[in-house]
């Protein structure tokens, strides 16, 4: 696998911070034309998009944002609930001038995104939800999503790089292969700043504990919630993941007005990394169609 010097490499990018309302967030953007904004999952940061951003800058302004409290944006005091998420994006569209944007999330971003669309249908032009739907997960998905919190706190609670590959190890359908030294050394640097476990261990504990707990997925991840998402809607699906297998977003998904599904194969929780050719296909023709 390459590194992330060389996906970029030819690519003008250049790493920015802005004013999120008062939220100082950063940002991996390259690009010129509409906006698109990637949003990372649970824990993660912007650099889980560096192997697609070569392929969509030719067509976007992209944006992949460290999300509230994540990588280099700051933290925040709030709860991190979804709403909290949503909102700091929605401060961020207003900050670059973005009256709408092209949104794709993958996790816990796919939330975020996908909840942005319904609270704010007239900011989103198209979604793409990666690895991640409005959908409570069945049995075998709690078991593996108890196993990413367990692995979660104690990459938070006792940091080292072998707790930071073990927890990026569930991301991935072959972990040997794809967690890389330099992305464990990337995510150990974010997670080593000052402050930042106390914020890791809570947001993983109020998202991937909610996602455990009935109530909260009544409130949060209810399917009928996406009856109201009135944008077209890419549901980008692989074989092996864990949490929400396909049969799951295929019911889901019924419940969008616009929506189509595609399904790729090799990955797991981070197609966009360990698929990215088609990845970026699948997601190119959708977005340009």
């Amino acid at each position: 696998m390459s590194s992330i010097w060389v996906d970029l490499m030819g690519v003008e990018y250049r790493q920015t911070y802005y004013d999120a309302a008062g939220v100082r967030t950063r940002v991996i953007e390259a690009g010129d034309g509409p906006p698109l904004v990637f949003l990372h999952g649970t824990g993660g940061h912007a650099e889980a998009y560096v192997r697609n951003i070569a392929a969509h800058a030719k067509h976007f302004h992209v944006y992949c944002i460290d999300m509230l409290g994540h990588g280099y944006t700051d933290p925040a005091d709030c709860d991190y609930t979804l709403h909290d998420f949503v909102a700091h994006l929605v401060n961020f569209l207003d900050a670059i001038g973005a009256e709408k944007a092209y949104l794709s999330g993958e996790s816990l971003g796919a939330m975020v995104a996908s909840w942005t669309a319904i609270k704010h249908p007239d900011r989103v032009t198209k979604l793409v939800q990666n690895t991640g739907i409005l959908m409570p997960p069945n049995a075998k998905g709690k078991a593996e999503l108890a196993d990413v919190l367990e692995r979660s706190k104690k990459a938070s609670g006792q940091l080292t790089k072998d707790t930071v590959r073990d927890r990026l190890g569930w991301l991935m359908a072959e972990p040997d292969v794809s967690v890389t030294d330099e992305l464990v050394d990337v995510r150990y640097q974010i997670y080593d700043r000052p402050g930042m476990l106390p914020v890791m261990g809570k947001i993983a504990g109020n998202v991937l504990g909610g996602v455990l707990n009935d109530e909260w997925c009544q409130r949060w991840i209810n399917p009928e919630l996406m009856r109201d998402i009135q944008c077209p809607t890419l549901v980008l699906w692989t074989r092996h993941n864990p949490g929400q297998p396909v049969e799951l977003a295929e019911e889901a998904m019924k419940m969008i007005p616009n929506a189509r599904m595609v399904v790729l194969e090799n990955s797991a929780h981070w197609p966009q990394w360990e698929e990215p050719e088609p990845f970026n296909k699948a997601h190119l023709d959708f977005l340009l169609e």
